[in-house]
């Protein structure tokens, strides 16, 4: 057995005893984030059945995913990296969830690129939980009226997506997005990395964003 497959099954053991010992109900998806890893990395675990993929670059994606996607047409791909408006037409060609929009601007570029290729993809948005200046997201006070937003576009919100402070105990991040979530009426969310997707799965999240602890490390 290849060593991403024994990785991805630990995982799999992990989050089943956890849900099992904290009587969670809703059992998470694995996002397998793939980003920077070659395809002789990705291609055991797709043989093995995984389905669901995450990348943060277009260009990386197109690349390494169209022809892939045509061959194994129930894998969904997942951009979870920030999205330029002008890279918006490219991603809407092999992505099916976006995990990063956090602007008007890009609802809008995407809601129109939408109509041009006559396909509906899954959105959530980004917040900046942690209000950090370096990180990507739409503040907490701003989340409501960019919802509102993307349903006036008919985008298909399903929930929100967060990536807590590094050196801060993630907790707190992942309970205040669920209790926004909720208060969305959102029933969707992007929370956990390899780092702390035990937390993230105590406090409702049902996409799993895992990378390094499936793959192994990067070489960037």
């Amino acid at each position: 057995m290849h060593d991403t497959v024994k990785r991805y099954i630990d995982i799999i053991n992990t989050i089943n005893a956890k849900l099992e010992d904290q009587k969670i109900q809703k059992i998470p998806k694995i996002i397998a984030v793939s980003k920077t890893f070659n395809l002789d990395k990705i291609l055991p675990l797709i043989l093995h059945g995984h389905l669901d993929y995450g990348e943060n670059k277009v260009q990386e994606a197109v690349e390494k995913w169209t022809d892939i996607k045509l061959k194994n047409p129930g894998i969904k791909l997942h951009l979870i990296g920030k999205l330029q408006t002008n890279k918006v037409k490219f991603a809407l060609k092999v992505f099916d969830y976006i995990h990063s929009v956090d602007s008007e601007k890009l609802a809008k570029k995407i809601a129109d690129e939408e109509l041009k290729q006559n396909k509906k993809i899954k959105i959530f948005l980004q917040v900046n939980i942690g209000n950090e200046d370096q990180k990507s997201g739409i503040n907490i006070s701003e989340v409501a009226k960019l919802h509102h937003y993307c349903n006036e576009l008919s985008l298909n919100v399903i929930g929100l997506m967060c990536i807590p402070p590094a050196k801060e105990e993630p907790n707190k991040f992942f309970q205040e997005t669920n209790l926004l979530n909720k208060k969305l009426n959102l029933f969707e969310l992007s929370m956990g990395m390899s780092s702390d997707y035990l937390a993230a799965i105590e406090n409702d999240s049902t996409y799993l964003r895992i990378g390094s602890s499936i793959f192994g490390n990067r070489n960037q």
